[in-house]
């Protein structure tokens, strides 16, 4: 799962990123609403969930919330905001957000209502994955085989998920990383091919046969 952060305050934004990123997720930041737009139109797709500052610079979150909208861009927006007032937060949900944080908060309950916008029925998301005898369940992070439970590291969980949802089908490499790995991250890194045999090794050791294919020259393959 990629998340953009849009937040103003460099220290708050670098520990949402720290603290997401602890948990699994790739993470890009930002800290105008400017940037922000221009990203989104050209890229929304590579994003699961937008973290959204209210009060920016050039481009405050409420307009542009609004303006992703009219663009026909319904990628989850969990707003964040020092206002707390009961209008605030209607007008923030009526501008097009799916769910409010009110600074100061815990990073436990961002956590959490993040886990829940992942968890809303999407074509992209799902609370259960099925290919063959592999099951996902979203919720609690964990993977079955028939009945064993396969013990994966937050950043194999996350490459698993993503090629639960591609079953069969040809992964670039370059597709895995824009969508697990921030803008950062080196291309010609092997960081990711290593997770991948991690987790192909993994898999093969419970029985599950070739699981991960690599199809030279291009990417990956889940096995079904």
């Amino acid at each position: 799962m990629r998340i953009l952060v849009v937040e103003d305050n460099t220290k708050l934004a670098a520990s949402l990123k720290r603290g997401l990123e602890r948990e699994g997720y790739a993470v890009d930041a930002l800290t105008d609403g400017s940037s922000a737009e221009t990203r989104l139109r050209m890229s929304h797709s590579d994003y699961d969930l937008l973290v959204l500052d209210l009060s920016l610079p050039h481009k405050d979150g409420l307009e542009l919330c609004a303006d992703l909208r009219k663009a026909g861009i319904h990628l989850p927006i969990l707003m964040l905001t020092a206002r707390d007032t009961i209008r605030d937060r209607v007008i923030g949900l009526d501008s097009g957000a799916d769910d409010y944080l009110v600074k100061p908060f815990a990073f436990e309950e961002l956590l959490s209502r993040v886990r829940a916008l992942a968890r809303r029925p999407r074509t992209a998301h799902a609370q259960e994955l099925r290919v063959g005898q592999l099951v996902l369940h979203a919720a609690s992070q964990e993977i079955f085989l028939g009945d064993q439970k396969i013990d994966l590291t937050l950043k194999e969980f996350r490459i698993l998920e993503f090629f639960m949802h591609h079953p069969m089908e040809v992964l670039s490499r370059q597709r895995i990383i824009d969508h697990l790995w921030d803008f950062s991250f080196n291309p010609l890194s092997r960081v990711m091919d290593v997770h991948i045999n991690n987790l192909r090794n993994k898999l093969e050791k419970h029985g599950y046969g070739t699981s991960i294919e690599t199809v030279r020259g291009i990417g990956y393959r889940l096995a079904a």
